[in-house]
């Protein structure tokens, strides 16, 4: 299953915190927003459901019947790039579009476009500006996650990554 939640990055930190709020035991999905809230500066619920989704996405969480609940794993920084390229929509099409020279945002939201599903751009009056802003955030995971470089013309494989892949 791939997930197309792709909430601005943040940081490492940011993430242990978010994951810390949600309890062991299985709670509502309202539950576990409000502890996201509570525990980081994310001020509104949509934010914080995304941010839940996509710490499910990289096992940090997972759900039950009876909710969300905080794993037991303790996944390292390659196990959260590798659960963010298979399992979070678009990033292995961006990791794809990136080499050895950087690649703008506009660029790499282009080799996108066409991987997006049609229900998504019916969904949404300006589905481009959404998923603009999703590519710019999954870039920015990338580079959190060590899988892209952040330069000033825009992103690429991190250096000696480049011929890898």
């Amino acid at each position: 299953m791939r997930y197309k939640v792709a909430p601005p990055a943040r940081s490492d930190s940011f993430l242990d915190t978010a994951r810390a709020a949600i309890p062991l035991v299985p709670d509502s999905e309202a539950d576990c927003c409000r502890a996201i809230q509570t525990a980081t500066d994310v001020s509104d619920r949509e934010t914080a459901q995304e941010y839940l989704v996509f710490l499910r996405a990289l096992g940090l969480v997972a759900e039950s019947d009876r909710g969300y609940y905080r794993t037991r794993t303790d996944p390292d920084r390659a196990d959260l790039a590798a659960a963010f390229e298979e399992s979070v929509f678009g990033v292995d099409v961006l990791l794809a579009a990136l080499g050895s020279e950087a690649v703008g945002t506009e660029a790499a939201f282009d080799a996108l476009r066409s991987e997006i599903p049609r229900w998504e751009r019916e969904r949404h009056a300006d589905w481009e500006a959404v998923w603009r802003e999703r590519t710019a955030n999954l870039l920015e995971w990338a580079v959190l996650f060590g899988l892209a470089e952040k330069t000033d013309d825009g992103y690429r494989l991190p250096t000696g990554d480049a011929a890898d892949r």
